[in-house]
This record gives C-alpha cells, sequence and structure tokens, in this order.
C-alpha cells in the first residue's frame, strides 16, 4: 500500500488521526499467495516504545496503533525491562529514545539483547546525533532517526527495519 497519501499532524497537546486516500487493509484482508506468511500491508507486528516524554509517548503510541500496530508502552529503559519481561509474546522491534533518566536505550538495547536476541531496535533522539551514537556499545548508525521527525517518517522507517532484515539486537551487541 502506498502511505504517499496519509498524512497526520501531531500536535503537543493532541493527536488527529490520520486521513489516507484509500483504507488501510488489515493483514486478514490482503490476498496472500503464502497463506502461513505473516502479511502485513502498514503494520501488524508488536512494538515496544520506550519514551520518557509522557505527551510524545501517548501521541506515537495512538499513531502507532492506528497503523495497525500491538504498542507496548515504557517511560523508561528500566520500565521497557518490567513490560518486556511480563509480555511472553514476541517483540518485533522496540523504538526507543537514546537518552533517558535511569537508563539510555542503547544500554537498554543491550540488555534486551538477552532475552530478545530476534528483536529489531530503532533509536530516537533529539540530541545532535554524535552525541546519541556515543551512549552505549551497540552501532546504531543504521537504526536512528533524529526528533523532530514526522510520523509518516516514522512510519517508513519502522517498515524499513522489519522489512530489510537490519540485524537483530544479538548481531549487533556481538560486533560492539
Amino acid at each position: 500500500m502506498d502511505l504517499s497519501g496519509c498524512t497526520a499532524n501531531l500536535g503537543w497537546e493532541q493527536l488527529s488521526k490520520s486521513t489516507c486516500r484509500e483504507p488501510i487493509r488489515r493483514a486478514a484482508e490482503v490476498p496472500s499467495s503464502k497463506p502461513a506468511e505473516k502479511l502485513c500491508a502498514i503494520g501488524c507486528e508488536t512494538l515496544l516504545l520506550v519514551e520518557d516524554e509522557a505527551t510524545v509517548r501517548q501521541a506515537t503510541l495512538e499513531f502507532l496503533t492506528l497503523q495497525g500496530y500491538i504498542v507496548l508502552e515504557a517511560k523508561n529503559g528500566v520500565d521497557a525491562l518490567i513490560v518486556s519481561g511480563n509480555y511472553r509474546e514476541p517483540i518485533d522491534m522496540m523504538i526507543t529514545d537514546v537518552i533517558m533518566p535511569h537508563m539510555g536505550g542503547a544500554k537498554l538495547a543491550e540488555q534486551m539483547a538477552m532475552d530478545r536476541p530476534f528483536m529489531k531496535v530503532l533509536f530516537v533522539s533529539g540530541y545532535a546525533e554524535t552525541t546519541a551514537l556515543r551512549q552505549g556499545a551497540i552501532d546504531v548508525t543504521k537504526r536512528f532517526l533524529q526528533k523532530p521527525f514526522s510520523l509518516k517518517t516514522l512510519a517508513w522507517k519502522i517498515r524499513e527495519i522489519l522489512e530489510a532484515g537490519l540485524p537483530a539486537l544479538a548481531a549487533s551487541a556481538s560486533a560492539g
């Protein structure tokens, strides 16, 4: 599905719903030549969203939910470890702020690699990229999105990482 006709406005106080020229089709509605294969028109994976700023976290959660994702949320790295530990199903991707109180995103990714080695990760930060990239042993250069970014950019980056087969956390941790 082409997302070029989709728009979403993200404000500090509210999130307006996305609008598309054509309806979003759920995985069950999309014809597939391989019935056993998981097929997602926009999103059907499970994401763990780790963001310390409540307003940004809530707006992003609402947007990703509208895109079809199952979204778990955490307010920092320590909270994310608890959420992940309590969730027994696979988590396909973690979207995490790099610099947060208690535990930053890179350290969190290192720890998550032990329990969820196949989970992919997207790092986001409002700090300068060079500052954000020096926060841990995991190389975040191919999985980094500089704040501020549009919701469309976030949606495309998530799909890019999920579909491109970028290394999972275990491969990244062992390389660092």
